[in-house]
C-alpha cells in the first residue's frame, strides 16, 4: 500500500441517543466507556491505532487494510456477545489522508465515517477500495457490491458487507458426499441432487 494510502475504521453505537434518554447520561457514558475499553484490547493484535473518540464513536487507523476488516468483524462479533452493549456499526475505507497535530484529515477519513453512518446494526461496511487493498481473505466473505450516496461525498461509494466465511458449513457437507460415494451402487447412478444437496 502506498504511503499516501491509509485505512480507517469508524465505529459507533446504534441507538445511543435513545439509550441516553432511557437510562440517563451517566449510565450511557458508562456503556460507551465499556465499549471503548473492550475495543482497545483488540487493537494491538490488529496493528490498530486509536485516533480519537467522539461521543459514542471511535476512529481507528490500521497499518493494513486486511487487519482493519478483521478488526471490524471482531468488534462487531465480540460486542454483540455482551448483553449490556447496544449493536455497533462499522465503516472501513482506504484512501488518501494526511496527519496533522495528532489527528488525520482527508478523503479516507470522511468516507470511512460516512460508511459507518450508512451501515446497519452489527454490520461491517467495507468500501471497494478497502476490499481491493485487503486482497483475498479466505476467512471473510464480502456481500454484494452496493453503491452508497454519502453525505458531502460528491460521487457514490461502492461498498460491501463483510462477514465471517461459512467454510465450516461447507466442510460438513463433504463427509456426507463421501458416504454417498462409498455406497456399492453409487457409481454412475448417483443422482445429481445427492451430490449438490
Amino acid at each position: 500500500m502506498s504511503d499516501s494510502q491509509h485505512t480507517f475504521l469508524f465505529m459507533d453505537l446504534v441507538g445511543f441517543t435513545a439509550l441516553t434518554a432511557e437510562q440517563g447520561d451517566d449510565s450511557a457514558a458508562d456503556v460507551a466507556l465499556g465499549v471503548y475499553a473492550h475495543v482497545r484490547r483488540l487493537l494491538p493484535e490488529h496493528s490498530g491505532e486509536e485516533i480519537k473518540t467522539i461521543g459514542d464513536a471511535m476512529m481507528i487507523r490500521c497499518e493494513e487494510p486486511r487487519s482493519a476488516v478483521d478488526l471490524g468483524l471482531c468488534i462487531s462479533e465480540q460486542l454483540a456477545a455482551v448483553a449490556e452493549f447496544p449493536p455497533v456499526r462499522v465503516g472501513v475505507h482506504t484512501g488518501s489522508a494526511v496527519h496533522r497535530d495528532g489527528d488525520w484529515y482527508g478523503s479516507a477519513v470522511n468516507v470511512a465515517a460516512r460508511l459507518c453512518s450508512a451501515a446497519g446494526g452489527d454490520e461491517v461496511l467495507v468500501s471497494e477500495a478497502a476490499c481491493d487493498a485487503a486482497g483475498r481473505l479466505a476467512h471473510i466473505d464480502f456481500g454484494a457490491r452496493r453503491l452508497h450516496w454519502l453525505k458531502n461525498v460528491p460521487e457514490p461509494v461502492a461498498a460491501r458487507s463483510a462477514a465471517r466465511a461459512q467454510r465450516a458449513q461447507r466442510r460438513r457437507r463433504f463427509p456426507e458426499f463421501a458416504n454417498i460415494a462409498r455406497r456399492p451402487d453409487a457409481g454412475i447412478r448417483m443422482r445429481y441432487r445427492e451430490v449438490t444437496g
